[in-house]
């Protein structure tokens, strides 16, 4: 164990506590913007949140009537979008040792003075680093929400939006319907081809869900070589035609497995969400009309009843 040496207090101590705390003070009171800027952004990784102290400190300086912020982070595109434009614009790529973090847009109804633009160029390069680290930060927040072999989300991000669903379904009274896949036979796909093959195989079936549902509709992998589609606004049929739509998708996948081709079924089950229900019992009732699937000759689906 490492002896740890005495700190002699010194006398000087007071003096440099005093001058901290008279610092730390200015700090906080300065009317200099850049450090009331950068004070601000500091309290956040929201890059939202960031966006919004940007504008309002900017404004304040060089008046404008729209601010429009967009970039892509992951798979997602990120936009920003406050006040109304005008036929003047000025456009900034923000980057930062060599890493573009979008691009951000300034309009209003007179044209930009050189001064002004400096300014903004000012303010711009105090905000960097915060935008970046919010940037950084909605990259890892992705990052756990998305499963790294085929790119689309993963059950931590199915149990948030069953969540949401459910209660968005509570308030409005719109009926939102969940489908679970099942690819039939997998585990004979990786046993016989091997696991690239079957890795290969479950990124074309990820890719042609995708392709089989509509931009509000949602996918995820559940498990193993299972997925699960969320469907906003859908009715118990209209789920069952979006389940047969990707049942036979995936059945028209073919894959060079050597000597003959590889292809596959899928079987689904589907559950539309019942009012005072659990995000816990819709999913269960979902696996269960899968169940159903599965034991009754599978690539076929089955819908969980409900009693009207």
């Amino acid at each position: 164990m490492k002896n740890i040496p005495s700190i002699q207090q010194s006398s000087s101590q007071p003096q440099k506590l005093a001058a901290l705390r008279q610092a730390h003070q200015d700090w906080n009171n300065t009317p200099d913007v850049l450090t009331r800027l950068t004070r601000r952004l500091s309290t956040t990784l929201s890059l939202e949140q960031q966006l919004a102290i940007l504008a309002e400190e900017l404004v304040a300086i060089v008046p404008f009537t729209a601010l429009n912020y967009r970039h892509r982070i992951g798979k997602q595109d990120f936009v920003y979008a406050s006040g109304m434009g005008g036929p003047h614009r000025c456009e900034y790529r923000l980057g930062l040792e060599g890493v573009n973090y979008g691009t951000l847009v300034l309009q209003r109804r007179q044209r930009f003075s050189e001064q002004e633009l400096e300014g903004v160029e000012m303010m711009l390069s105090a905000a960097i680093c915060p935008i970046r680290n919010a940037c950084q930060y909605v990259a890892i927040e992705q990052a756990s929400l998305t499963d790294a072999l085929t790119g689309i989300p993963n059950k931590r991000a199915l149990d948030d939006a069953l969540q949401r669903s459910s209660l968005l379904s509570e308030r409005h009274g719109e009926p939102y319907s969940l489908v679970l896949c099942d690819l039939d036979h997998f585990k004979t796909v990786n046993d016989t081809h091997g696991h690239v093959v079957g890795d290969h195989l479950l990124q074309i079936a990820a890719t042609e869900i995708e392709k089989s549902i509509r931009t509000s509709d949602s996918v995820y992998r559940f498990g193993g070589e299972e997925f699960a589609i969320l469907l906003p606004h859908t009715s118990e049929q209209d789920a069952r035609d979006v389940a047969e739509r990707v049942r036979e998708a995936i059945a028209a996948i073919r894959v060079d497995g050597g000597e003959k081709e590889l292809k596959v079924t899928t079987s689904c089950g589907v559950a539309t969400f019942l009012s005072k229900e659990s995000p816990q019992a819709w999913l269960a009732r979902a696996d269960e009309a899968l169940y159903r699937a599965k034991h009754q000759g599978r690539n076929c689906t089955r819908v969980f009843a409900t009693i009207s």
